[in-house]
């Protein structure tokens, strides 16, 4: 009998840690790589990650690794957990080993110079690898912790779709699939924006009226701006548009969420940033989001609002005084409106 072929999860985040652990207890070989030695060898000796998920075992099944090139030739499944941020400068000067692999995007931001999804960003680099993207509403820690979760694996390639299920569908975590790649990535990475705005609200005591308005607002702008790009509006009915949308907005286990908390608690972007210690992806959405919006010219006064918040000075009362003095528009987009 031949050896099973590892998999491969980049990044040592929560996140990444989180889904290193569950394809272990499905019996899988895991290498978790991750840049920082140190990191990787508190998980070897004490078998746990402390930065990201104090608490948690690490998986037996789970060895962590410094050597992307090595792990790279090891393994065919390839699950790429990296900040938006990092992805490019980690990848690029490996790129010749990725033609083949399948590649499995699980970033949910929007590179800032050229608005490219991190799938996007895997094609130009690896234009001979097979692509897909996971999304959806997957709080690390309770994956961790093994509360009930549910996640869409969306590609156009449906064998990665199936080995994707196959070796992550387990007792507590199941796998639905989509071919709508663009849509189910896109809707993964403007949910942040909105998290954000929903943390603000909490922490300056709004109303339950009122979170929910801006979560289902929320989803209006998401759909328009998506159609407006090319995704199918019916995607974000799921699990990866109102399914992320409603989690991400109303968990204090949410980084955007809690990163909107603090700005609405009174500390300034940086410090709010700092005191989370983890890349919130809705902070680096935010502005290429409202520069394309623009561009695009679609309607968009949340996005808008948040960026006068967090960029323009503007307190959150002026914005919501201006957005509560808009002209209201139909309901949900994409229903006609003849006969109002």
């Amino acid at each position: 009998m031949t050896e099973q072929q590892p998999i491969a999860v980049l990044g040592g985040g929560s996140f990444g840690t989180a889904l290193a652990n569950l394809l272990a207890e499905n019996g899988q070989r895991v290498r978790l790589w991750m840049r920082d030695a140190a990191q990787a060898e508190a998980i070897r000796v004490k078998r746990e990650n402390p930065r990201y998920l104090k608490g948690i075992k690490v998986h037996a099944g789970v060895e962590p690794v410094t050597d992307l090139a090595a792990t790279l030739q090891a393994c065919d499944l390839v699950f790429v957990v990296l900040p938006s941020s990092a992805l490019r400068a980690a990848l690029q000067p490996v790129a010749d080993l990725l033609a083949g692999k399948l590649l499995v995007s699980t970033t949910k931001g929007i590179e800032a110079n050229t608005f490219k999804l991190m799938s996007q960003i895997l094609e130009e680099i690896a234009p001979q690898a097979r692509i897909g993207v996971i999304s959806g509403p997957n709080l690390a820690r309770e994956i961790a912790e093994h509360a009930l979760t549910a996640t869409v694996i969306a590609s156009e390639d449906e064998e990665l779709c199936r080995r994707v299920q196959q070796v992550l569908h387990g007792r507590t975590f199941r796998v639905y699939a989509s071919r709508d790649r663009f849509g189910v990535e896109l809707g993964g990475a403007l949910k942040n924006v909105y998290a954000i705005m929903s943390g603000m609200a909490v922490a300056l005591g709004m109303g339950e009226n009122t979170k929910s308005m801006l979560i289902t607002r929320a989803l209006a702008e998401m759909t328009r701006f998506a159609v407006q790009m090319g995704a199918n509006p019916m995607t974000f009915l799921g699990l990866a548009g109102v399914g992320d949308l409603i989690v991400t907005c109303s968990s204090p286990k949410s980084r955007n969420y809690q990163v909107g908390y603090a700005l609405g608690q009174g500390l300034s972007l940086e410090d709010a940033v700092t005191r989370l210690g983890e890349v919130a992806e809705g902070v680096n959405t935010i502005r290429v989001l409202k520069a394309r919006a623009d561009q695009l010219g679609v309607y968009m006064p949340l996005v808008a609002g948040l960026h006068a918040i967090l960029f323009e000075g503007r307190t959150l009362d002026q914005v919501i005084g201006l957005l509560m003095s808009g002209e209201p528009k139909t309901d949900v987009d994409f229903i006609s409106a003849s006969g109002f």
